[in-house]
């Protein structure tokens, strides 16, 4: 069963909280990190992307680039400040975006969850990015970003929610993109016990979006339990922050794809073969309504793949529609075998639109382009369940948790 835990927080004083937050490290450039920070020095880019202080051209895993990043956090705990709660709670913590609202549990999660598989994964890790974010707690000796977990929804977790809902915010900002985020202690110890218990019995919490941050708590644990020669496992390191959203509260978006050229083939061609294992048929709208159907761009107008192939006997993850483009079309058809390396292939996160879609082929800069029909948290969950692995770029969660708003000290 799952174990949660309340921690001691390190937040932005509330006034500058909206300063403080910035958006994960890896869904933005360090040009655009550059460009957002320039005239805030409070701004987390300064840690989470601290190579934008140092000289144009420096390796972003540089030695200096992660003493940069100690430099600024020392400077902006010292400055903003960021706090430390004195006692250790839960928190509630709301995004709304278009008047959709979200509402989750901020909590320090167990890495011997994750490391015996009751935190679920769906994805690969990648070592370069997995070694990028372990030196980087280290060096801090806090993790200043969530991983973003879900959970089975539970009517007594959302009561509990609504009413720690109903008090004054311990923080509420609306950055530039109009996504409201607030925050709510959870700190009486009936409640407090009432989160650990809700928790303590589901069997399962399944990653959404973070798995390299937890991957490299993972990691960060081992390196200070063998540091450690007093190490018992209750301490801080043996923990990593998270934020756990009930299912049916989350949004899914595509992960739409780009190709670089057709393979060799004529466009008549190429349809042509699409069309052993796909229904061709014009397409009222860019973005398929159903899943089974895939919509492709191509000289000029959005056509309908309505896949034929039949899947009844495929695995969950075979199933996924990125899956069927990717062993019907992609690898046989394009030659696009691996998709983790493939130059040729560019993906697109939903929240961009289909509008970039068209640009890109319409201006030559891609031959094609497919727009996907989203992923569902019930296929993450089944995947995870069976111990798959999804392709890459199966999922685009929005909106996204801002770093900096809830850190957790390692010490």
């Amino acid at each position: 069963m799952a174990q949660v835990h309340p921690f001691h927080a390190v937040l932005p004083f509330p006034p500058v909280a909206a300063a403080v937050a910035a958006p994960p490290y890896d869904v933005i450039s360090a040009a655009e990190a550059a460009d957002q920070a320039k005239d805030n020095p409070l701004s987390f880019f300064h840690v989470s992307r601290s190579e934008i202080d140092l000289p144009p051209g420096t390796d972003p895993h540089a030695d200096a680039v992660y003493e940069k990043a100690r430099e600024n956090y020392r400077r902006i705990r010292r400055e903003a400040p960021l706090l430390r709660e004195t006692e250790p709670v839960f928190y509630v913590y709301s995004l709304v975006m278009q008047g959709r609202r979200q509402t989750g549990i901020v909590a320090a999660a167990s890495v011997d969850d994750y490391d015996a598989d009751i935190i679920k994964k769906h994805e690969k890790t990648r070592k370069d990015k997995e070694d990028d974010r372990t030196r980087h707690i280290l060096t801090l000796r806090s993790q200043t970003g969530p991983v973003f977990l879900t959970c089975k929804p539970a009517a007594a977790l959302a009561a509990l929610q609504e009413r720690i809902m109903g008090g004054t915010p311990l923080l509420d900002i609306t950055p530039a993109d109009g996504v409201r985020h607030t925050v709510w202690r959870v700190a009486a110890a009936a409640d407090i016990q009432t989160v650990r218990d809700l928790f303590g019995r589901m069997p399962a919490l399944y990653i959404a979006d973070g798995h390299h941050r937890a991957a490299s708590a993972s990691r960060v644990r081992e390196t200070l339990a063998r540091q450690n020669p007093a190490h018992t496992g209750a301490e801080e390191y043996n923990r990593f922050l998270c934020v756990i959203f009930p299912a049916d509260q989350l949004q899914i978006l595509p992960y739409n794809r780009l190709v670089a050229d057709l393979n060799g083939l004529a466009p008549a061609e190429f349809l042509k073969r699409c069309e052993t294992h796909f229904r061709i048929t014009p397409a009222a709208t860019p973005a398929p309504a159903t899943p089974g159907t895939i919509h492709l761009f191509l000289g000029g107008r959005w056509l309908a793949m309505t896949c034929t192939a039949a899947t009844a006997g495929l695995s969950p993850m075979d199933r996924l529609d990125v899956s069927l483009l990717q062993n019907l079309v992609l690898a046989p058809v394009l030659g696009i075998d691996d998709p983790r390396t493939s130059q040729r292939l560019e993906f697109v996160g939903g929240i961009r639109g289909t509008g970039v879609l068209e640009e890109k082929v319409r201006a030559g800069e891609a031959a094609a382009a497919f727009s996907m029909y989203p992923t569902t948290v019930e296929q993450l969950m089944d995947i995870a369940d069976a111990g798959g692995i999804m392709p890459p770029k199966s999922t685009w969660f929005e909106p996204k948790l801002r770093d900096a708003l809830l850190i957790h000290d390692l010490d």
